[in-house]
This record gives C-alpha cells, sequence and structure tokens, in this order.
C-alpha cells in the first residue's frame, strides 16, 4: 500500500561534480581495501609470506571483473552481446553478473596456487570466501543506492518506492517492492559473522574446504530463495518457473554440499600458526 511504502529517492552519485563518484562503485572499493586487510591478518596469522596478499587481490580483482561481466554476457544478454561484440569491454555502461563473478574468482585462485603458493586452492579457497562474503554485502548495498534489483509489489511496511528506476515506474508505480537487496546484503554479513567465527573461533581451516563449502551452501541458497520475490533481471526470464539466477545458483549449493561432506569425513591437519610474517630475501 502506497501509505506504508518508504519512499526511496537516493542519487546513486555520491559525488557528481568535475569527478563522479558513484555508491556503487565506493562499495566496490571498500570492499576490496576491507577485504585485504581481513586477508593480511589471516595470512600473517598462519605465516604465510607477505608478498602473496598483493598477488591474491591481483587475481581476485580480474577474476571477479572479467567474470562478472562474461557472466552477464553469456548468462543474460547474449543475443544483444552476439550482434555488438564490440561493447563487451564497456564494463562502465554496467551489466555485471555475481555467478559469472564467482566463476571468474575460482578460476583467479586456480591460477594463484598453480603459479604462486604450489598449494592446493582449497587453502586459498578457505581463506578468500571470508572476506568476500562481506564484499557481497557491500555490493548489494550499491545495488540498493542505485535503486535496482529490487523485488515484488508488497504490502509489508518495508517495501520501498524506488522513484529513480523506470522498471520500478513500468511495472511498480505507487506501489512498495521489496528491497531484496537488503535482504541479500543481511544474508552475506551473518554469512560474514559464521565464517569468521569459524576460523577464529573454531579452528574450521583445519578441515580443508569446510570454510569453502559453508560459503558456497549458505551464500547460494539465500539467493536461490530471495530470488523468488526478486524481480528478473532479462524479459526472457518472466516465464521461466526458476530464474536464471536460481539455475545457476543449484551447482554451487551442489558443489558447497559436496565440500562439507568431504571435509568433515576427513582428519583434521596439523597448522601452524606463528602470528608473523616470514622473512623474505
Amino acid at each position: 500500500m502506497l501509505h506504508n511504502a518508504i519512499v526511496w529517492d537516493v542519487n546513486p552519485e555520491l559525488i557528481d561534480s568535475f569527478i563522479s563518484i558513484r555508491w556503487y562503485g565506493l562499495m566496490f572499493a571498500i570492499g576490496f581495501l576491507v577485504g585485504y586487510k581481513i586477508e593480511e591478518r589471516i595470512f600473517k596469522h598462519e605465516g604465510a609470506p607477505e608478498r602473496w596478499l598483493g598477488l591474491l587481490l591481483l587475481w581476485v580483482m580480474a577474476g571477479t571483473v572479467i567474470g562478472a561481466r562474461l557472466g552477464h554476457v553469456f548468462f543474460y544478454a547474449w543475443d544483444y552481446y552476439s550482434m555488438h561484440p564490440e561493447e563487451i569491454i564497456r564494463v562502465w555502461e554496467g551489466g555485471l553478473a555475481s555467478h559469472g563473478g564467482t566463476i571468474g574468482v575460482i578460476a583467479g585462485v586456480f591460477c594463484f596456487s598453480w603459479f604462486t603458493t604450489k598449494r592446493s586452492p582449497l587453502w586459498t579457497f578457505d581463506r578468500l570466501v571470508i572476506p568476500i562474503a562481506l564484499v557481497g554485502a557491500l555490493i548489494r548495498f550499491g545495488n540498493l543506492m542505485n535503486s535496482e534489483i529490487f523485488g515484488h509489489a508488497t504490502d509489508l511496511p518495508w517495501g520501498f518506492m524506488f522513484v529513480r528506476s523506470r522498471e520500478w515506474h513500468a511495472f511498480y508505480e505507487g506501489q512498495g517492492c521489496h528491497p531484496t537487496q537488503i535482504y541479500e546484503s543481511l544474508c552475506y554479513l551473518a554469512l560474514f559473522g559464521l565464517l569468521m567465527w569459524m576460523y577464529w573461533k573454531r579452528n574450521a581451516e583445519r578441515r580443508p574446504g569446510l570454510i569453502f563449502g559453508v560459503f558456497l551452501t549458505v551464500l547460494f541458497s539465500c539467493r536461490f530463495l530471495i530470488e523468488f520475490i526478486k524481480n528478473p533481471q532479462e524479459e526472457f526470464e518472466r516465464d521461466m518457473i526458476l530464474n536464471m539466477g536460481q539455475l545457476l545458483s543449484v551447482p554451487f549449493i551442489i558443489l558447497g554440499v559436496i565440500m562439507i561432506v568431504r571435509a568433515m569425513r576427513r582428519p583434521p591437519v596439523e597448522l601452524q600458526f606463528p602470528n608473523k610474517f616470514p622473512d623474505e630475501k
């Protein structure tokens, strides 16, 4: 109902002057900065070389951006980009898919493991997904500031009227809609807290793949469920029983469950925690 809804009329640009800074880009940058500091603390705790941090950041950033862009191109808009391939590189115009970003990060971690750590990729995954959960929460907050990726109409008192959204005016004008960006952001924040607790309080890193498995299972289960009340991102999804986001979530959920079962069936490994970076020449 109109009288219950919250009018959301926030400028997506934090600064719009001689330079333009958007909330979405700022959240992305803050996520990578805070994530780097969390990863630095973990690497120091376990005595991993400090130089690995910069290399991991480069692989993850490249994998995230390239994977998210190609995910959008191939999963959601191939009909358009197959006719306009020169526009694929125009990332600044928007069009990123989180599932593609996940695949890109996975590819980046494998490259980082092969070329840098010479360790099992699970070692990196278990430590990397902790800050990634926080980054995901911040990115969904950026989606909220952009008035995009929201849900169906609702009479609930926390429904939002996204007055800066052309989609809202076309389909829901005068109605409140589910702020699914907030729902997802809160889920990812809770997941971040859970993973931090598992690592720092329960020593879950002693079971390779356990933290990674919990991350995949919880994150993509939340995504799968929230998609039921979220508007389709592309027109072709409107007649689908399960939309593209849900179909892409299922393999990650299955993989997560397999990783959890595998980790719990194997004995914990012994790890050293020198709490300092090793001396490197």
